[in-house]
């Protein structure tokens, strides 16, 4: 009997939570008692009761029907949930709860948060990237520095990697200046060069391996190693 008993409570079901309304329903302005009675309409659905009352909502939670009618009035307000009319099988058109506004309005803020940190990164590196520029230059920038990598960023839509990249070619050129800097990332642009492996093979048909001269002295090798010029590209 007892073994019945507990295959029928498992027959019953269960009804799936999404984690992310747990995680994000106080951003959401939903307190525990509303999230509940979410909760407890989505068990009702799935029973097949589409307009459940405040009274059989009351039943199951630990709030007077008074309390869940209020609730569920707040709810209607907030577009948390939605009154819609539907045909039954047999023809009698009834009016049912929707929890469709809930699921948009948790996605929307998953997008908007995503959005503000994609933002809040994207801010970080260009942060980072004056930084860089300031170490390489061993001082500060000038306003009209300031102002040309922003054009980088914003007008000329380089990555803040690419214009690392292309720092670090002026750099290992030696030829460090804003200039030279531009004239690479125009012809990384013009060679559709938006990667860094992309700007790393590009500058490799330029450049010649490494060569040994032929002479030693004070047995070392005296290594040389010729830049490509972008300027006069």
């Amino acid at each position: 009997m007892e073994k019945k008993k507990v295959a029928e409570w498992l027959a019953q079901g269960s009804i799936a939570v999404p984690k992310l309304l747990l995680g994000h329903y106080k951003q959401l302005g939903l307190g525990e008692g509303e999230l509940v009675l979410l909760l407890h309409m989505q068990s009702f659905f799935e029973e097949g009761v589409l307009f459940p009352t405040p009274a059989e909502l009351a039943e199951r939670m630990t709030v007077s029907a008074a309390e869940c009618m209020e609730m569920v009035r707040r709810l209607l307000q907030k577009g948390m949930i939605a009154i819609e009319e539907h045909t039954d099988e047999q023809g009698i058109r009834n009016e049912k709860y929707t929890l469709e506004p809930l699921w948009e309005k948790l996605v929307h803020h998953l997008y908007t948060q995503a959005a503000q940190q994609g933002e809040l990164g994207r801010q970080e590196e260009e942060e980072s990237l004056y930084t860089v520029f300031e170490q390489e230059f061993g001082r500060p920038l000038s306003p009209f520095e300031c102002e040309t990598l922003a054009m980088w960023i914003d007008q000329d839509g380089h990555e803040p990697a690419i214009i690392k990249a292309a720092l670090r070619e002026a750099v290992l050129s030696g030829k460090l200046n804003f200039r030279y800097i531009d004239r690479i990332l125009f012809e990384w642009k013009k060679n559709g060069i938006r990667t860094i492996e992309q700007a790393h093979d590009y500058g490799k048909k330029f450049r010649k391996p490494s060569s040994r001269s032929a002479r030693q002295t004070a047995g070392e090798f005296k290594q040389t190693i010729p830049f490509f010029n972008w300027l006069d590209s």
